[in-house]
């Protein structure tokens, strides 16, 4: 007996076939759709420029799925095929719509964090996505240089506040007053003000070094609001 070749396509080539024929007959729907994903790209690129690519991939045409490219940190092209995810979506109308935050990599080995949403038609079938990939070169830097300027020394043994003594008494007692209120210390309205001055001054606290200071601080207000509620 002769061994014969099978003619069965895999289930990826199956979900590209079945796309190409859906994408020979594109519903005015589905070009809407891919029109306005473009331009939601096009907005998101612009606010997150130059550390964001963002990617449009038509699923419909997955052999040549990328529509648009903005920021392009990957090297692709307008017309490069879907990536294996896409692929994935093609085949199963059930994949997670939305994949936030995987770990990715560019071609020249950059990490990069990436979002993929998948973008579905009235019929519950993929026929787009819009994608982000955040080159993490450049935040991984300044998180090393962010933690090397804030790091504190612990080996001398000393320890110094810049604070007022009793100003954190001060602060205290002016997020008590406010939760009574519940409210906020900086959205206290004038009369809750004076309310609270007249409070702190029976305390004592008005007392305190630089406390009109340290009030108009934590309330978010000028020391000559503070003076004018104290009269």
């Amino acid at each position: 007996m002769s061994d014969k070749k099978s003619n069965q396509s895999s289930p990826p080539e199956r979900a590209t076939q079945r796309a190409t024929t859906r994408a020979s007959k594109r519903t005015p729907e589905q070009a809407a759709l891919l029109s306005q994903i473009e331009q939601v790209a096009q907005g998101l690129a612009a606010t997150f420029a130059p550390f964001c690519e963002v990617v449009v991939h038509d699923l419909l045409a997955p052999k040549h799925a990328i529509l648009a490219i903005h920021n392009n940190l990957s090297g692709r092209s307008v017309g490069d095929p879907t990536t294996e995810l896409g692929l994935a979506r093609i085949a199963d109308p059930d994949y997670p719509q939305v994949v936030a935050n995987y770990a990715n990599q560019f071609a020249d080995g950059r990490q990069a964090k990436s979002t993929s949403v998948g973008i579905k038609d009235a019929s519950g079938n993929y026929i787009a996505a819009l994608c982000l990939n955040v080159d993490l070169t450049l935040f991984r830097s300044l998180q090393s240089v962010v933690g090397q300027f804030t790091a504190i020394n612990g080996d001398t043994g000393l320890s110094e506040s810049l604070d007022p003594a009793g100003a954190k008494a001060i602060r205290q007692r002016i997020d008590q007053f406010a939760a009574r209120l519940s409210t906020a210390p900086r959205a206290l309205k004038a009369a809750e003000r004076r309310a609270l001055l007249r409070e702190l001054k029976d305390s004592g606290c008005m007392e305190v070094r630089r406390a009109m200071e340290v009030v108009a601080q934590h309330l978010g207000v000028s020391r000559a609001t503070v003076y004018g509620d104290a009269k």
